[in-house]
């Protein structure tokens, strides 16, 4: 039975503590099947250990449930444990540790909450150790196969998780009963349960269902660019999977190069797993408040306060109206909130609470037309509706480089000053600005160079800028890196769709988006100079890190006007890294220092933007970028 109230302090413990606290537990949870702590303690115990030390053989150990067993299986390639993140701060610096560009393919993955196995000869066998496994082929008229384009009996070679599915375990091991009596907790603890028994006819009898879920069965790519605006959005897919999961797996895309960089004896380097234990936390909906994004509304919960990773949570998104459809969401629902790294919380899941009641709008809360559904948002479609058009103008300029204007300020430069598109910001004059409350001279100025400066705009922000559902800076780099503004504008559906990445659903919106506002685009194209970046990979790249005098956007720019390309990580490819202190102990820096990166200081960069970025000094000056070439569309 889990109790979290088990006194224990891991800030007190020294490292035999830990490590004799940690095998306990393992002894518990893997030999008995009875935890009696919950995988968050659990894997506080395991970081206090890696910080006393690293290399502890505990760390590394890949431990397996015990099972009956006929015998051992020696797998032919290892099937190990991953190393573990905590945090998308973590993923993404492994991510960054191994993507060879900004286009490196990874794969997201459910990380199932179960028994890892192998099946392959008739022969079923658990991952063990990772080298040898136990043989529980006689588990095999309990267990049926999910795996690509396939579901029936276990009949074909497959790697994956034995689990129960969540709508079996509530449909059919409500009447199930255990050996000894009473009824399983959870499916987790059913699984190990059934893997231990020596005679199954019992669980035959009563109907029991396994299935091993083959791990290629649900994957989602995504580049290392997007992983990070991605990763919400993969979260609140993964969530709404039918099977008990306790994290995701990242893992990179090109199986011959991940094999390339081998293995630790507990974990393979081009895998990590993200682990959910630490984020969670139960609460009770109080209200659900309907707020306006740039093309649909949004649904954002009002729950009792709950701390997680010290912060207070009192809000947590619900994503979309598909979403609280799908998992019945109400107000005065108990549900379990997640805080995954730094993203927003959301509620993963929620069970119906006492005077439970749905407030799902009709008619949009701004404009009063009638809400649509398109896919699974819920949209107000009124071309005139303020909020809506607000929201739209508030993403464009954020997109286009004009950082300044927020969205109290949008609103009153549309409420006074009658702005309504992207195109009016940048014929806004200095009388016009005076006018409006809070800005006096100096703040007035500021702003007016900023939008000055955002006049001589990359292909990819004003892409950005046009709002165009699910792309966003780092798709638009990626539509852009072999394709000019003006291609896109010209190409058909189909061409479109062929973009590795882009998929039908992106591509339709794109080719929608570019026709339909091709009256808009065309007033924006006179006022700004487009400049075609192309391919990065093709020029020297440069990251900057530290806090630095302007915001980072405007060192951006400055680098792409010298023929640099700006990117976001340290990589084996980086070019230059520019630091506001050389001499500082950052991550970037030191994983600079360590690939032998050229880093030089801020001041520096600015006496020469043009300088050589390469390792090894050089008198051979980068070549100065073309002249900015403005683009128009062949509309």
């Amino acid at each position: 039975m889990i109790d979290d109230s088990i006194d224990f302090d891991v800030q007190k413990l020294n490292e035999a503590e830990l490590a004799e606290l940690i095998e306990h537990h393992n002894q518990l949870y893997w030999s008995r099947g009875e935890p009696e702590i919950s995988d968050e303690r659990y894997d506080q115990l395991l970081m206090a250990l890696r910080h006393f030390n690293p290399q502890h053989p505990l760390l590394e150990a890949v431990n397996a449930p015990a099972v009956a067993s006929s015998g051992k299986v020696h797998h032919p390639r290892p099937m190990l444990s991953l190393d573990k993140a905590y945090s998308l701060e973590e993923v993404l610096e492994w991510a960054g540790k191994y993507a060879r560009s900004m286009t490196e393919a990874f794969l997201v993955e459910p990380k199932y909450d179960g028994i890892s196995a192998r099946y392959a000869d008739g022969v079923l066998a658990t991952r063990g150790d990772g080298f040898d496994g136990e043989n529980i082929s006689d588990k095999l008229p309990l267990i049926e196969l999910e795996a690509p384009n396939y579901r029936g009996p276990l009949d074909r070679p497959a790697r994956g998780e034995i689990v129960i599915r969540d709508d079996d375990f509530q449909q059919l091991y409500s009447r199930i009963v255990r050996k000894g009596g009473g009824h399983y907790k959870n499916s987790r603890n059913a699984v190990a349960g059934i893997m231990g028994l020596k005679d199954i006819a019992p669980m035959e009898q009563q109907q029991a269902k396994l299935t091993l879920v083959d791990y290629d069965l649900i994957s989602y790519s995504v580049t290392f660019a997007e992983l990070a605006g991605r990763w919400p959005e993969l979260l609140a897919e993964i969530e709404a999977l039918p099977y008990p999961m306790d994290g995701i797996v990242i893992k990179l895309a090109d199986q011959e190069y991940s094999d390339s960089l081998g293995d630790t004896a507990h974990h393979p380097r081009g895998q990590i797993a993200f682990k959910f234990s630490g984020i969670r936390r139960e609460s009770v909906i109080r209200a659900i408040e309907w707020s306006f994004g740039k093309n649909n509304l949004t649904p954002v919960a009002e729950i009792d306060p709950v701390e997680i990773g010290g912060v207070t949570i009192q809000r947590a998104t619900l994503h979309n109206v598909q979403n609280i459809l799908d998992h019945d969401i109400e107000v005065n629902d108990q549900v379990i909130v997640e805080r995954a790294g730094d993203v927003i919380p959301y509620i993963v899941s929620a069970t119906p609470g006492e005077g439970r009641y749905s407030n799902i709008p009709t008619h949009c809360p701004s404009c009063g037309a009638l809400l649509e559904r398109r896919g699974p948002e819920l949209c107000c479609v009124n071309p005139d509706c303020f909020e809506s058009n607000l929201q739209k103008l508030a993403a464009a300029v954020k997109n286009i480089g004009i950082e300044q204007l927020g969205e109290p300020t949008l609103r009153n430069m549309m409420t006074q000053l009658h702005v309504r598109k992207l195109s009016d910001i940048f014929r806004l004059t200095a009388k016009e600005l005076l006018q409006l409350e809070a800005f006096g001279q100096k703040k007035t100025e500021n702003l007016l160079k900023e939008i000055a400066a955002a006049r001589q705009v990359p292909d990819h922000q004003l892409l950005a800028a046009l709002n165009i559902p699910n792309v966003g800076p780092n798709v638009a780099k990626l539509l852009l890196a072999d394709h000019t503004l003006a291609e896109l504008g010209s190409m058909a559906l189909e061409e479109l769709q062929d973009i590795a990445g882009i998929g039908p659903e992106r591509a339709r919106a794109i080719h929608r988006t570019l026709r339909d506002q091709a009256g808009f685009i065309a007033e924006l194209l006179e006022c700004v100079t487009v400049v075609h970046a192309g391919k990065s990979e093709n020029r020297p790249t440069v990251c900057f890190t530290g806090k630095m005098p302007e915001k980072r956007s405007y060192y951006e720019d400055l680098a792409r006007q010298h023929g640099l390309a700006p990117v976001d990580s340290v990589t084996r490819e980086l070019s230059l890294l520019v630091a506001a202190d050389p001499a500082a102990a950052g991550g970037k820096l030191a994983k600079a220092r360590k690939l032998d990166i050229k880093i030089v200081s801020l001041e520096d960069f600015l006496a020469r933007p043009e300088q050589p970025a390469t390792p090894i000094e050089t008198e051979s000056p980068v070549p100065a970028a073309e002249e900015p070439e403005q683009l128009r569309f062949g509309f």
